[in-house]
C-alpha cells in the first residue's frame, strides 16, 4: 500500500524528482504519449477500416479478415521491434510501424463482421429501391455497422495506448515509457505512478470514444439496442423470481 501512497505522491507532483529538476513533466509525457496513440491509430484506421468494410459489404475473403487478425495478435511487439530495427533502425518510425500492426488486425476483423452481419433483406430492399452499391454501403451497412466497427476502434485504441511503453526501448524518448524504463531515476514509485497513468490513459480513451460511438450510432439503433437491455433484465428479473 505504501507504493501506491507514494506512486500517486509522484502523480500530484507532476514528475517532479528531488534533484532531478532537468527530467521532463509528467502531462508533457502523457501528452506526448497520447499524441502517438492517435496518430497510429488514426493510420491504422486508414489502412484496415476500407479494407474490412469492402471484404464485408461482398461477404468475401471472411478467411483473410480472420487469419489476418490471428497473425497481427500472435506476433509480439518486441520481436517487431527487433526485426524493424534491421531495417529501419532505432526511432519513432520502428515504433510506429510495431504499434500499427498492433492496432490493424482487431480494426480490420470488426469492420469486416460489422458489415457483414448487416440484415440482408434491408440491403435487398435498398437495391430494390434503386441504390448503387456505394449507396447501399453508405446509407444503409455503415450506420448499421457503427458499433461494431468502434468495438475495434476502442480494441485497437487500447492495446495502442497500454503498449507505447515500448517506445523507450526503441531509442525514442517523449512517452510514459521513458519513466517506465528509468527507475534510476524515478524509483519504483515513479514507474509505478506511471504505469497506473498508461492505464488512466487507456480507460479514458475508450471512455472517449464509447460516447463518439453513442453519437454517431443512429437514434434508431440506439432505441432498439436499449429495448433488447431491458428486455433481457426483464426477463432475467423474472427468471430470479421464479426460481
Amino acid at each position: 500500500m505504501h507504493e501506491f501512497v507514494e506512486a500517486f505522491k509522484f502523480i500530484g507532483r507532476n514528475g517532479a524528482v528531488a534533484g532531478q529538476e532537468h527530467l521532463p513533466t509528467l502531462v508533457h509525457l502523457a501528452l506526448e504519449t497520447l499524441k502517438m496513440g492517435a496518430i497510429d491509430v488514426a493510420i491504422s484506421i486508414v489502412l484496415a477500416a476500407p479494407v474490412g468494410v469492402w471484404l464485408g459489404h461482398l461477404h468475401r475473403g471472411s478467411f483473410v479478415a480472420i487469419n489476418f487478425g490471428n497473425i497481427g495478435r500472435a506476433l509480439p511487439s518486441l520481436v517487431i521491434l527487433a526485426v524493424g530495427d534491421a531495417f529501419l533502425g532505432l526511432g519513432l518510425t520502428v515504433v510506429e510501424l510495431a504499434l500499427v500492426i498492433l492496432a490493424v488486425p482487431p480494426i480490420i476483423t470488426n469492420a469486416y463482421y460489422a458489415v457483414d452481419s448487416v440484415d440482408p433483406d434491408l440491403t435487398d430492399a435498398a437495391r430494390g429501391m434503386g441504390m448503387s452499391e456505394l449507396e447501399v454501403l453508405r446509407r444503409v451497412e455503415l450506420p448499421l455497422a457503427v458499433p461494431g466497427l468502434f468495438a475495434g476502434i476502442r480494441t485497437a485504441a487500447v492495446f495502442v495506448i497500454s503498449t507505447t511503453t515500448i517506445a523507450s526501448l526503441a531509442g525514442f524518448s517523449g512517452s510514459l515509457g521513458d519513466i517506465i524504463a528509468n527507475e534510476t531515476s524515478y524509483h519504483f514509485s515513479g514507474v509505478l505512478g506511471a504505469a497506473i497513468c498508461v492505464a488512466l490513459l487507456a480507460l479514458g480513451v475508450e471512455a472517449l470514444l464509447t460516447l463518439l460511438q453513442h453519437a454517431l450510432t443512429p437514434r434508431g439503433l440506439r432505441v432498439a439496442g436499449g429495448v433488447r437491455h431491458r428486455g433481457s433484465m426483464a426477463q432475467a428479473t423474472s427468471a430470479a423470481a421464479n426460481a
